[in-house]
């Protein structure tokens, strides 16, 4: 699993004690990589988001597991400093925050 501290593996306790299941660690890994490697060479499972693996999952690296109530879902935040004026991605990234059509 992620390091302590890390959002996923927040998530991921936070899931797991609302539903009263108690985990185990059998390690801990800094980067999500490290936990695809991990599981690439058999040596457990691995919760990660599934944008880290598209790769993976279309070389048919890795699957993954259907298992109820799951995916866990979590909400992402954009901030912004306060009058500062937007780069053009940023802009479009605020479009989309607001399901508004990006400008071109």
């Amino acid at each position: 699993m992620r390091e302590p501290g890390s959002g996923t593996r927040m998530a991921m306790e936070r899931f797991f004690t609302e539903r009263h299941i108690r985990i185990q660690t059998g390690m801990e890994v800094g980067s999500n990589e490290a936990i695809k490697q991990s599981v690439q060479a058999g040596l457990g499972l691995g919760l990660l988001s599934r944008d880290t693996l598209e790769l993976e999952l279309r070389l048919n690296r890795l699957v993954i597991l259907d298992i109820a109530e799951f995916p866990i879902l979590r909400n992402w935040f954009v901030v912004q400093r306060k009058g500062k004026r937007l780069s053009p991605v940023a802009e479009a990234v605020q479009d989309l925050r607001e399901c508004r059509r990006p400008k071109v």
